[in-house]
This record gives structure tokens, sequence and C-alpha cells, in this order.
């Protein structure tokens, strides 16, 4: 199945078994019924998918994992104030990881598929938003905006900082760019399938 918005806010997608293609006519399926909900990753094995979404009333987003078996919704977290986004799995399927200023600034955690063990990875004045692991395990890439932004938000045209930080060994974030952009540089996967390159839009340069 790939992730495809049918109405807004609704997620939605097709199913491919190797021979039969969007092109083909298959109707998609509806894979939220909620408003409004925003599709972020999928679990290995291609069973769930992880959103933020608002659900039953609430102002505030939180995290869901979703089978895209039976369109049943787990609740991953369930804050009353504050904000979640970008939750991304671990290739190994061990851990999504995800951002929340829980903290009183944006950070990034992880915590496992099921909700638990909800950790902090990163501690420092930054807002960081938007975590991506590479295929081979061993790193992180993320956004990081600077301290007089809204914790909850993540605007477009600032100077902004892409960071890197080790998963398999000790060690703090590392600046690997200064750019101009902000919302939309590194909303979505970014890694390479051989973990060596990193996508993400910059504002840095006018359209001539």
């Amino acid at each position: 199945m790939a992730g495809h918005q049918q109405q807004p806010g609704r997620i939605a997608g097709w199913r491919f078994d190797g021979v039969h293609d969007a092109a083909g006519g298959r109707e998609p399926k509806l894979i939220t019924e909620g408003t409004p909900s925003f599709l972020h990753g999928w679990a290995p094995g291609a069973k769930d998918v992880a959103i933020v979404a608002k659900r039953n009333g609430s102002p505030i987003y939180n995290l869901y994992s979703v089978s895209v078996k039976d369109n049943k919704e787990t609740a991953l977290t369930s804050n009353t104030r504050g904000h979640v986004d970008g939750p991304e799995y671990s290739p190994d399927g061990k851990y999504i990881y995800y951002n929340a200023n829980a903290s009183g600034t944006m950070q990034i955690w992880r915590m496992r598929p099921d909700g638990s063990g909800k950790e902090q990875l990163t501690f420092d004045e930054y807002h960081s938003w938007f975590p991506h692991i590479s295929p081979d395990g061993k790193w992180m890439v993320f956004i990081s905006f600077p301290v007089d932004i809204d914790p909850d938000a993540h605007p477009s045209y600032k100077d902004v900082m892409l960071r890197l930080m080790p998963l398999t060994q000790p060690g703090a974030p590392r600046v690997i760019a200064y750019l101009y952009g902000g919302q939309g540089t590194l909303n979505a996967p970014s890694w390479s399938p051989d973990s060596r390159y990193i996508a993400f839009v910059s504002n840095s340069k006018k359209a001539e």
C-alpha cells in the first residue's frame, strides 16, 4: 500500500501486488476515518503506519499507529498540551522517533512501537523537528530551529541547521549544514538507500 491523501486530512492508499498499479483503476482504501490525520511513516513489514492526528474533539495533536489491515488506531501519546510531530519507525522496527516539547523546548524523543519507554535524546536550547533514521540504523538527521521561535511552530524561511547524531555509539549532535529554510526542508524521509546521502529542501538561493 502506498500513502495517498484522498480527502483533506484523511489517509488512503493503493495496494500493489507486483502486477497491478495505480493505472489499473483500483480504488484507494481509506485508512483513517478521523480528521485531521497526517501520514509520517511505515512500520517495517508494512502492517502499520505512524500518523499525527487530532481525535475526540481535542485541539491537541497526538501520535498514533494505524493498522492498514483493519484501520485500528492505537494512541501512542495522550498529551493535553504542547505538541508532538514527525513519527518515524527505525529500520529495525524497535523504535518510533519523533519530536516533542514536553520539556519546554522542541526536542527529539523515541519510544517503543506500543508507546512505552519514552526517552528524550536531545537536550539543548534549539527547537528540533523531524528525525529521520539512516537505513543502516547508525545515524539520525533532523532540523533545528533557532531559540526565538514558538516551540509549537516550524515556520518557513528561517535560518536553520541540519544536524546529525550517532545512534550506535555515544556522541552529541553536530551541524552538517546551515541554510535558509524550515517547514518543508526535512519533513519527509530523506536518506538514500545506502545511507550515504541526505536530501533536503533549501530556500537559500533565489530562483533565477
